[in-house]
């Protein structure tokens, strides 16, 4: 047991307070499959896969081992050093994805994968301009964020110049309605290029947008739309870029979201779910467009570039994935996931939209189905009382649009954990809404 007291006095007198929120009130002391544990002994379901990443649940016996025995030969090299588990894993990713994509770099996180590949495509194309949809999130360093729109950007001065925004296409809430009363998303993407024309100095470089938009309330782009980006990049020289840091590797019920789409992206990033729950990024593109960098110079080299360790660890990961079948688990438990969100929906008004696939679901809280008025407090609510409750649910955070819990358990999860979670998420709701 820890004094909590002395705890929270020291954490609060030394740590520094990110992201616009407060610390959970309950110190954690360890975590396993897909529980954590509180100092006090509480055990807490987790619906969140840690930050979204711990796709094998917590300390999975396979990657503590594969963990401990890297540890105790390769840990950390110069960057130019390369290792066996390194040269494994890249070749092992290209292998799991559609030509052209083989050339792979690995990085420690999401913000570092998408700023080299911001990098790669300014230097390839020769532009500067960079598209990215109203409601994105791609992290926080300085490119990555200039491309982000959900959160960040007030109070810091200037961002990188160049970059545009994209109308995020949203069929629950739908800003341009076609004959047949749902999103005319085509003519949205048309209105939205040609904003980004008059706007362009005509130096366009890259689209990056992620296949479904988390932080941005968890929004599924309608069939056919990445189909039809794609096709306004190639026309205007533009690379597209795709953030599967949260969709990719078996999170939707395929091995990355862009295959429901059939679009093959020019740049594929990953993070989160690569490294489950440990800092591994990678970066992938096609041989061309490495070698059109390599010879203009291509610069993204960082203390932890291929490291070994982490690599090792991310070996192992696909390993889990690929013997346990988690791809077509993931579909299966995002299919009875949905459907049990929209049966509560049934009994609880305030349930207006469920949206996702695999275990990747969206459930929206609104103040009444006919408005669609996003119910923030209301979520909040849920969100302590699930907690109380021995659940831990995460609420998108976009300002204004806050009432969107991002539901994403481990893979692993049992039939028994995930029914669990439901029963608790139904209680919370039933409690915060009243008679």
């Amino acid at each position: 047991m820890i004094d909590e007291s002395s705890f929270w006095a020291t954490a609060n007198r030394h740590l520094t307070r990110y992201g616009g929120g407060s610390f959970i009130t309950e110190p954690i002391v360890s975590a396993s499959g897909s529980w954590v544990t509180t100092a006090a002994g509480r055990k807490v379901l987790d619906f969140t896969s840690g930050q979204m990443s711990a796709i094998l649940g917590h300390s999975h016996p396979r990657i503590v081992e594969s963990l401990a025995r890297a540890a105790g030969s390769l840990d950390h090299l110069y960057s130019n050093m390369i290792s066996p588990p390194v040269v494994d894993l890249a070749r092992r990713l290209a292998e799991s994805l559609p030509a052209p994509l083989q050339k792979v770099q690995l990085l420690s996180t999401g913000s570092e994968a998408n700023e080299a590949a911001l990098r790669l495509a300014k230097l390839v194309t020769g532009g500067w301009e960079v598209v990215s949809f109203s409601r994105s999130y791609h992290g926080v360093t300085s490119g990555s964020l200039s491309a982000t729109y959900a959160a960040g950007r007030r109070g810091y001065g200037p961002t990188m110049p160049g970059n545009l925004v994209l109308p995020t296409p949203n069929s629950y809430r739908p800003e341009l309605i076609g004959p047949d009363g749902e999103l005319d998303w085509r003519r949205q993407l048309d209105l939205g290029f040609a904003q980004i024309d008059a706007a362009s100095t005509g130096a366009l470089a890259a689209c990056i947008v992620e296949p479904i938009i988390s932080a941005g309330g968890l929004l599924v782009p309608p069939p056919g739309y990445l189909r039809a980006l794609q096709e306004k990049c190639r026309e205007r020289g533009m690379l597209l870029i795709l953030d599967e840091a949260q969709t990719g590797l078996c999170r939707t019920g395929d091995w990355y979201a862009f295959q429901d789409e059939g679009v093959v992206p020019d740049i594929l990033t990953l993070s989160k779910t690569l490294g489950a729950g440990l800092p591994l990024a990678a970066v992938i593109t096609s041989a061309e467009i490495e070698q059109t960098a390599f010879e203009r110079g291509y610069f993204f080299f960082t203390t932890h570039t291929n490291d070994p360790l982490v690599a090792a660890v991310g070996n192992t990961v696909l390993d889990v994935l690929e013997s346990e079948e988690l791809a077509a688990r993931s579909r299966d438990l995002g299919r009875r996931l949905a459907a049990r969100l929209w049966a509560l929906g049934d009994h609880l008004p305030v349930i207006g939209d469920v949206r996702g696939r695999g275990l990747l679901q969206g459930l929206e809280l609104v103040l009444d189905r006919e408005s669609k008025a996003p119910a923030e407090t209301l979520g909040d609510r849920v969100t302590q009382l699930c907690w109380e409750h021995g659940l831990h649910m995460n609420l998108a955070r976009v300002p204004g649009l806050s009432g969107t819990f991002r539901i994403a358990p481990p893979l692993t999860i049992s039939d028994d954990e995930l029914e669990l979670g439901l029963e608790i998420l139904a209680q919370s709701l039933t409690e915060a809404v009243g008679p």
